[in-house]
């Protein structure tokens, strides 16, 4: 398919803001996600990842498309390429999050490019995100975007790990009841990850996708677990392969340096998603 990326192209700089609050709710929800014990409270640190939790695109039923997100063509360029996966990103914090907190989310559309892969064409488009707090700027976050043809190869063999031991590694059962939740907790109508005939039919996936901010929440926890419980300075994670659901899948770190080499593994042990922090 033959992308205008000229017409694209013209997204780049549109902003939008929009305002949320980590009510306790929230934060308890994503906790009890991650297998925590929901007892959070006014004034404790939020789980790590509840960035992706806010400030989510809200659209009626009839603004919907067929791959079950909002319409494009509003605040996102109208990329023709049916596919939309998370590509990675990167997250700078300044602050942290706190339950209670007020949050202001800045976005603003950095960069529309036009590629072409082994899969055929492709587009990338990068989002920055500033999200405001009541102590200041808490977090800047790069956000990459993917998409690709539906004629495309759904996936190829996944890369090997970094690494051939951990230091750190925590087995998650990647089930359709994980994904359900997670789904839930950050408002994603995204149909590769509750709707199975969707993903067989329409996307040529053998299975329903774990979500790329799911795995990069679990990869980011596990840094500040290596971190005695501190956020990173920055986190920067990329998605490498699509990770099904229905088997466990692993999370995994190693220390290097003054920091963290983090990613995560399939059933097989092909790696669906790298990151580093320090």
């Amino acid at each position: 398919m033959d992308l205008d990326i000229d017409h694209l192209r013209g997204w780049i700089g549109a902003t939008r803001e929009s305002q949320d609050e980590i009510s306790p709710r929230l934060a308890n929800a994503l906790a009890a996600v991650l297998d925590e014990d929901p007892g959070l409270t006014p004034g404790d640190l939020a789980p790590a990842g509840i960035q992706w939790c806010l400030s989510p695109e809200i659209a009626p039923m009839h603004g919907l498309g067929p791959d079950g997100h909002p319409a494009r063509g509003g605040f996102l360029p109208p990329v023709p390429l049916p596919r939309r996966m998370w590509a990675g990103g990167e997250l700078e914090f300044l602050g942290d999050f706190r339950v209670g907190d007020a949050v202001r989310r800045i976005s603003r559309v950095g960069d529309v490019t036009a590629k072409s892969g082994r899969t055929g064409a492709l587009c990338f488009v990068t989002v920055h995100h500033d999200y405001h707090g009541p102590r200041g700027l808490a977090l800047r976050e790069r956000h990459d975007i993917v998409y690709r043809g539906a004629d495309a190869p759904a996936a190829g063999t996944p890369p090997a790990p970094p690494h051939a031991h951990a230091d750190h590694r925590l087995e998650v059962d990647g089930n359709a009841v994980l994904l359900a939740r997670y789904s839930a907790v950050t408002f994603n109508g995204h149909r590769i990850h509750y709707d199975r005939d969707y993903c067989r039919e329409a996307e040529n996936y053998p299975g329903l996708i774990v979500h790329g901010p799911l795995q990069a929440t679990y990869l980011l926890r596990m840094a500040m677990q290596m971190n005695a419980g501190r956020l990173p300075a920055r986190f920067r994670f990329r998605g490498t392969s699509p990770l099904f659901d229905g088997a466990a899948f692993s999370v995994n770190g190693r220390a290097e340096g003054d920091g963290t080499a983090l990613w995560v593994l399939d059933r097989n042990g092909g790696m669906t998603m790298q990151a580093t922090a320090g």
